[in-house]
């Protein structure tokens, strides 16, 4: 079992981390594989680090042997996924937009088919545009076949669509309380569905 962050935002120990690692340390209470990505790092090291759609198929010709490539096979092995980023003038950040634009091979090879996915935002004020960046991530992650939770467990309430913040993150109480209950229902989830990714062991 493999839970992943994916930060989208370009600072890697701002806000959105710092909420992602809450959401993440729930997840990996039980014991559990976790991993953070800070998708910067890999999207800032391409020569273009914008889909050009250069191929019907994308054979992943234009990430070969970078981090992007190494983060994409992380994504193959997921059991589920949290996925946060700023509100950038009311939706994601353009990091995390290049990240999952280059990741048509993904959706090709059907990767994330029934990958369990959560998502987090963080906004400058109380209501900064983070459902609509809420949204956008969860229409990403529809795109790839997963399948989206909401920050509700079966201790605490029915939740929303995830987890929606006001910098600083660390002192938005309700924030990190809905983070935790985030990463566990992750967590649930995916366990409750890891027979509809055995596809992926026959590729």
């Amino acid at each position: 079992m493999l839970i992943l962050a994916l930060n989208g935002s370009p600072s890697r120990n701002g806000n959105t981390a710092e909420l992602l690692k809450v959401a993440l340390e729930a997840a990996g209470a039980s014991g559990v594989e976790t991993a953070f990505l800070q998708v910067s790092e890999a999207v800032n090291e391409l020569k273009n680090p914008f889909c050009v759609n250069c191929s019907p198929v994308c054979e992943g010709k234009c990430f070969k042997d970078t981090k992007l490539a190494a983060m994409y096979d992380m994504l193959r092995r997921a059991d589920g996924v949290l996925v946060g980023s700023p509100v950038y003038f009311g939706t994601v950040s353009a990091q995390l937009k290049a990240f999952w634009d280059k990741g048509r091979s993904l959706r090709k090879d059907k990767a994330l088919l029934n990958v369990v996915g959560g998502a987090l935002a963080v906004g400058g004020s109380r209501y900064g545009g983070q459902e609509n960046t809420l949204r956008a991530i969860m229409d990403i992650m529809l795109v790839q076949g997963m399948t989206l939770v909401g920050d509700g467990f079966i201790e605490n309430d029915a939740g929303h669509h995830g987890v929606s913040a006001q910098r600083p993150s660390v002192e938005d109480s309700d924030a990190l309380k809905r983070a935790r209950i985030l990463g566990r229902r992750v967590l649930e989830v995916a366990r409750a569905t890891i027979d509809l990714r055995a596809h992926r062991q026959n590729k």
